[in-house]
Order: C-alpha cells, then structure tokens, then sequence
C-alpha cells in the first residue's frame, strides 16, 4: 500500500493524487488516513495556495475496496470498519477546514466514497468521460464522507434522494448540468483547465478567499443577519490587510497585484 496517496507542490498548488489505479483508486489499507496527511501537510506549507485532489489512471475513485469490505462481512469486524469510516469521517473534515481552495479534478468515475470525497471539495472540473454516483446501496451499505449533507445542498433535497435511492451513476453532462460538476471539459484537456485555473485562484489574495470560504460555508445553515455580520467582520478583516493596500495600489498602478496573505 506504499505510495497509494501522492502529493506534490508545483507553483503555490498542492497535487494530491489517489494512486491505486489497478482498483480504480479503491481505499484499502492506510489510505484513508494517508489523504488526511496530505491535506494537512499541503494546507500547512505557506507556499500553497491552493489544493487539486485528482486519481490516477482512468477512474477519481470508487470508494472502498469491496475485497476488504467483504472480509470484514465475513469475520464480522464491525469495529474495524467502524474505524474505515471515521478516517474517512476524519479526512473529510480536514478537506472542509483547509483555508485553501480545494478543487476536484474529476478525471472518470467517482464512486461511493470517491463521490463524497469529490462533493467534500469546494469546486468540481471534470472530464466529459467522468461520472458520479453515491451507489452505496447496491451493495447494502449507507452513503458516508459526508455525501448525504453535501448533495442536497447542491442539487436540492427530491434530486439527492433520487440520486440515493436509486444509486444510479450520472453521466458528465447530466451532473454539470445538475450542478454537481462546476465544469466539464474534453478529457484531453483536463489536467491543462484544472491547471489554469487552480493557476488563477493561486494568484488572488488568500486572506480574501479564505474569508469566502468560511461565509460560504456558514450560509448553508445561518440565517440572513448571521451572515450580514459574518461578512462585515471578514470584510473589516481584509480592510486591514496588506493584500487590500496591494490590490488597491495595483488598480491604480494598471499593474498586476502581488498577494502575499497578509
């Protein structure tokens, strides 16, 4: 199981790819955990800017190895796949508490936990031949990773119980344009979009894009006047920040703002 979690930095961006392509990415092992290291090392470096969760090979990830899943059926271990989920549990709440942008670069098929982890991130581009679906029911099992929160919160309460219930895998163009997916482009192209655009993110102010983040997140379950007040205090933040002095010198400059984070 060495090596089934890469992570390299490239330029401010923090790739962390699941490596297991022979299972289509599949968690087995230490993985689970492993994904959790490496948001919290690549969050923690000051040079990333931004975070790419990706798979190798043909497929994002299918969620858990079925082979370790039956035998743990089999011997009867609820304990340690009670333990499966909650480093799973663990890893998603490390992907949402990051101060960074975290892009899923969905490069085929998100399956089960693969699915959750790619609704756990705060953008999806994926490739036209990606797909996704919570398919935990086929074979007897609930969604996990925090994939019954995130999907209605996407596509609205009716939607995500269809898509539960039935367990169907949705194709590119249905889940852009159901608005799972933010953006789908040829599969040739994906690495080149995720790039550019992890590249353009990577160049804005952190402290303000941090600050969004935790809005966003907190107008999922606040009411109007919370977030009036959670916007006024981010804003007075950024106000006093260097990267406010910057973006205002560089409009009036004509030239391009340098962001530092402070």
């Amino acid at each position: 199981m060495k090596d089934t979690v890469l992570l390299r930095v490239d330029h401010g961006v923090a790739w962390i790819t699941l490596n297991r392509p022979e299972r289509l990415n599949a968690f087995a092992g230490t993985m689970r955990d492993d994904l959790h290291d490496a948001v919290a090392r690549a969050a923690e470096d000051a040079a990333v800017r931004v975070l790419v969760i990706t798979g190798n090979g043909r497929a994002f990830g299918t969620g858990a190895d079925l082979a370790v899943t039956g035998d743990l059926l089999g011997r009867g271990d609820a304990e340690t796949f009670e333990g499966l989920v909650k480093s799973g549990m663990r890893a998603v709440r490390r992907i949402r508490a990051v101060r960074q942008p975290v892009i899923a670069a969905v490069n085929g098929p998100a399956a089960g936990a693969g699915a959750s982890l790619a609704l756990a991130c705060d953008i999806r581009i994926a490739s036209d031949k990606a797909s996704f679906g919570l398919t935990f029911n086929r074979i007897g099992l609930h969604p996990d990773w925090g994939g019954s929160w995130f999907l209605p919160r996407l596509v609205g309460a009716g939607r995500a119980a269809e898509l539960i219930l039935s367990a169907r895998m949705v194709p590119a163009d249905e889940a852009l344009r159901i608005g799972l997916f933010e953006r789908v482009v040829p599969a040739d192209r994906l690495d080149e979009e995720v790039r550019a655009f992890a590249a353009e993110l990577a160049a804005k102010p952190p402290l303000a894009l941090a600050a969004a983040k935790r809005t966003i997140a907190r107008s999922l379950d606040a009411s109007l006047d919370e977030i009036l007040s959670a916007e006024r205090d981010e804003q007075m933040a950024c106000f006093r920040s260097a990267d406010a002095r910057e973006g205002i010198a560089a409009f009036n400059e004509k030239r391009t703002p340098v962001f530092r984070g402070e």
